[in-house]
């Protein structure tokens, strides 16, 4: 199911095919097709009950299958980047760059679920990013808030992609089997429809 936890899994066929025609012609990734919900992060584990501080360590720990889960082009920039706003210091969880998309990837993680508040949260530190570490020829910042679950309809109300925030849900143990070979079918389904409609066209 890689495709279908794609963010641009989710927009209109005509979205979708634009961008591909992006990548096929000129090689450009929208953050669309790089970002994911949600991640598998299993490999790290984690049980029972943990801190932001334990998911962060354990990232670090297993760096390389992170940046795999990931997807490719991410290099890892910074851990607790201190921000200074006025006399106030604030820390960024993780810090990545993303080769194809020229940006620099903040990530926050949040052992709750979504919350309003973390909009403005991350909003401040890719208006600090954007200032003080963004070079030339790079495009601005982006965020994603990884979190252990979410309300759709809040993310949507927010509008986060107008800020360049994409908000994910991360898993640290996978699925039951049950739910996997469900989603597998799914996912043949899926893939028929679509080969389906295409050859009708």
């Amino acid at each position: 199911m890689l495709y279908e936890r794609t963010a641009i899994s989710r927009k209109p066929e005509e979205t979708i095919a634009n961008d591909l025609v992006l990548v096929k012609d000129e090689g450009k990734m929208t953050p669309d097709m790089v970002f994911r919900d949600p991640y598998f992060l299993d490999f790290l584990g984690l049980k029972d009950t943990y801190s932001e501080k334990d998911v962060e360590n354990a990232i670090i720990a297993e760096l390389g299958r992170f940046i795999t889960e990931f997807g490719t082009d991410f290099a890892f920039m910074s851990r607790q980047k201190r921000i200074t706003v006025g006399n106030t210091d604030y820390y960024l969880d993780l810090l990545f760059y993303h080769r194809n998309l020229r940006r620099l990837v903040a990530i926050e993680i949040k052992l709750d679920g979504f919350k309003a508040e973390h909009k403005a949260q991350m909003e401040l530190y890719l208006r600090w990013l954007d200032q003080h570490e963004r070079r030339a020829g790079e495009k601005k910042p982006l965020g994603i808030i990884l979190c252990a679950g979410k309300e759709q309809e809040l993310v949507e109300l927010l509008e986060l992609g107008r800020s360049g925030i994409h908000v994910a849900e991360y898993l640290t143990e996978l699925p039951p089997r049950e739910l996997l070979e469900k989603k597998l079918l799914q996912a043949i389904r899926l893939a028929r429809q679509r080969f389906g409609k295409r050859q009708r066209e």
